[in-house]
């Protein structure tokens, strides 16, 4: 699908992989003889996609350890290499791992620390303060910023990049972002236009520009591969992650969870027959593990379909397989036999494809098809559509009745929040209330959290209706078989955020200028000077249009698989005026996200007896 089509065009994201690659073994090559890297857990899925443990054997890394707290698994190597973000939490588990090693005693080590993807004074003090830092040879960083996921599509993978700009006032992984646009126009280019939507957009946009200013005219001489830039800040369309995504891969991601382009499945649904029927010591425990990307080519064209079309799809590539298998009865000649045999692999593999993906529709099938999601989606649509937001939804109270997963409700209440502009405040109060009473004051937290991230508040002026009605939010007669708008991701209901990247390409913003003021933040376009000779001449395809643009849409706050389906679809269409490549912070669903806003109060324990009348005695 979308993928296909930008592979084999201008920007080939391969070239970033090959990059962090090339640095992290520089990395390890600063470590004479053999090596245990230590990762910190959660790299070790972004690394699996940079480079092989195969590769790292080459390099003499032997020993491969999760940074954990106590001693280090024992390994005879001549160094130990920590590879962690620069967060205080880490610095105590790294002392502690030190610290137990050099109690042990045994034969000597050199240790090494690399932060990700910077490295940070506050995490090199609190390694003075637990008196550890000189034991390091080597204290330096690894600036791995955007990792490549598929041909088209980028992430940082920071996991609290919102909670950090929103709720802590910490614009660390925004620096982190400009970094990353720096590191992207040195292999693919300047970018002769920026825009964006958002206060986390603007600053971006303003660090960006001004490392280009302190580099002062020695960036690399690239001919730009990338026609324009697009920065979204997440706070600009806050609705889009709520509700649930009705893509193929967004069902996969809300019910089983995608991390770093992998994903784990009951392994009883993928049992062999044999060892269904050889009892319970024959079934496999370990989760099943699939890697999900345009690699594997029914995935490529299944992933971003309404789960509506997946059925037919199957059903399709089922029978085209078996008539591939049957012309083994036609092949009479060695020369008909030979080219059989020599296209098997590749049928037995699309076969194999084609068993796991069934397996995977089914199972998505069993919740889609529950009363429980049914009534959810009709209750989202509803709000989305602007019906009885504006007070206590009967579901709502009886999904806490029922005391249904917290995450669930919350998900509920801000979508009917967020497309009301805010609640009444005696409907917040109840709804509060109910939570409160229902789940525990724990999470009084946790709704403060959401008010100031702006996702459940009291009324302010109601401009989402504006919003709904200008930009075509939602659509009635979209077609989930055969979309022809992008609102099929949500069977009606197309993301804010993609309909301003479509907006931008064709007419132009100045066509929504009502709709841009209401929206939260500023509105930029900058436009970066490139050298004469090294602009781009456009190219004609076909019948001598010109070719679409490459734009760059960068999502700061996270993104979801919906929003990136939307995208690819936009690519694809015939008249199609940009090809897009998609960057964020995070991949994110509606589980995902509002679980970074979470906090819970963990009341003190109460003395026990004993200690209390010891108390008592002292005094």
């Amino acid at each position: 699908m979308a993928a296909s089509h930008l592979s084999g065009g201008r920007v080939n994201l391969a070239i970033l992989r090959e990059a962090a690659r090339k640095e992290l073994l520089e990395c390890l090559d600063k470590c004479d003889g053999t090596k245990a890297v230590v990762w910190d857990e959660q790299l070790t899925g972004p690394f699996g996609l940079i480079a092989e443990y195969s590769l790292l054997k080459e390099h003499e890394v032997d020993k491969m350890f999760q940074l954990r707290p106590g001693r280090l698994p024992v390994a005879n190597v001549n160094n130990i290499i920590f590879l962690c973000r620069p967060k205080l939490a880490l610095m105590e588990i790294v002392a502690q791992n030190i610290l137990k090693e050099e109690e042990t005693g045994g034969s000597r080590k050199e240790f090494h620390i690399f932060f990700v993807p910077r490295k940070s004074l506050l995490c090199e003090q609190k390694l003075k303060e637990l008196g550890v830092y000189g034991t390091f040879s080597n204290v330096d960083e690894y600036t791995l910023d955007l990792i490549p996921f598929d041909s088209d599509l980028l992430s940082m993978e920071i996991d609290s990049t919102f909670r950090d700009c929103y709720l802590e006032d910490d614009m660390t992984s925004m620096y982190y972002a400009a970094k990353s646009l720096m590191s992207v126009q040195a292999l693919y280019g300047i970018i002769p236009t920026v825009c964006g939507k958002g206060d986390c957009a603007r600053h971006v946009a303003d660090m960006m520009l001004r490392m280009r200013r302190e580099l002062a005219g020695t960036e690399p001489q690239i001919t730009p591969q990338i026609d324009c830039l697009l920065l979204l800040d997440r706070t600009v369309d806050l609705m889009t992650p709520l509700p649930t995504q009705l893509t193929y891969e967004g069902l996969i991601d809300e019910i089983f969870g995608i991390n770093n382009t992998s994903v784990k499945l009951p392994p009883e649904k993928f049992a062999s027959s044999k060892q269904q029927t050889g009892g319970p010591q024959e079934m496999p425990t370990e989760p099943k593990k699939l890697v999900l990307n345009s690699a594997e080519e029914l995935y490529a064209e299944a992933r971003d379909r309404n789960f509506h079309a997946i059925g037919p799809l199957l059903s399709r590539k089922a029978k085209l397989i078996s008539a591939q298998m049957k012309e083994r009865h036609g092949a009479k000649t060695v020369g008909e036999i030979k080219q059989f045999v020599s296209r098997l692999p590749h049928m037995q593999a699309a076969k194999i494809s084609l068993a796991n993906h069934t397996t995977i529709a089914e199972m998505i099938k069993e919740v889609t098809d529950s009363d429980h999601f049914m009534e959810s989606l009709t209750v989202q649509q509803e709000f989305l559509n602007g019906i009885d937001t504006d007070k206590v939804n009967p579901y709502i109270e009886d999904c806490i009745a029922r005391k249904e997963p917290i995450i669930k409700i919350l998900r509920l209440v801000c979508i009917q929040s967020v497309a009301n502009n805010g609640m009444k405040q005696k409907t917040l109060d109840y709804y509060k209330r109910e939570i409160l009473q229902t789940y525990g004051y724990e999470h009084l937290i946790t709704l403060n959290n959401l008010d100031r991230a702006g996702l459940l508040t009291v009324q302010k002026q109601r401009t989402y209706p504006t919003s709904r009605k200008t930009l075509r939010l939602m659509v009635d007669d979209v077609s989930e078989q055969n979309p022809n708008d992008i609102s099929y991701v949500f069977s009606g209901y197309a993301p804010l955020s993609v309909r301003l990247a479509q907006f931008l390409a064709r007419p132009g913003w100045r066509s929504i200028e009502e709709v841009l003021r209401i929206l939260p933040g500023p509105t930029f376009e900058e436009a970066q000077r490139i050298p004469v000779g090294l602009r781009k001449k456009r190219t004609s395809v076909g019948g001598g249009s010109e070719s679409p643009k490459v734009t760059l849409v960068y999502f700061l706050g996270g993104v979801t698989y919906a929003e990136i389906a939307a995208l690819r679809f936009l690519s694809q269409q015939e008249d199609s005026l940009s090809d897009y490549i998609i960057a964020t912070t995070k991949i994110i669903n509606g589980h995902t996200w509002l679980e970074g806003l979470m906090d819970t109060l963990c009341p003190a324990p109460f003395p026990d007896s004993s200690s209390t009348s010891k108390s008592k005695g002292r005094r």
